[in-house]
């Protein structure tokens, strides 16, 4: 009989919770780059700010929203 898992995700795997850390690794940063991608307002703008998330306090991504935000880049020539 097959081993049936403990438990199951209850997100997808496309909508992981990334830290500011993965985020990072991810797109081969350091921490204040990442940081500096998610202002829209400060002296340092972005126009086209990474989507964030606030979970007590702490910044959190969803990875498909990553993922888009790159997409988007790529089509509106901004990734240079």
């Amino acid at each position: 009989m097959p081993v049936q898992p403990i438990c199951t995700p209850s997100v997808p795997v496309t909508d992981e919770v990334l830290t500011v850390s993965d985020v990072a690794k991810i797109l081969k940063f350091s921490k204040g780059q990442v940081y500096d991608l998610t202002r829209s307002r400060a002296r340092v703008r972005q126009t086209l700010p990474i989507p964030t998330l606030r979970i007590n306090g702490n910044l959190r991504f969803l990875r498909s929203e990553v993922e888009q935000w790159l997409r988007q880049l790529s089509t509106s020539g901004r990734a240079n």
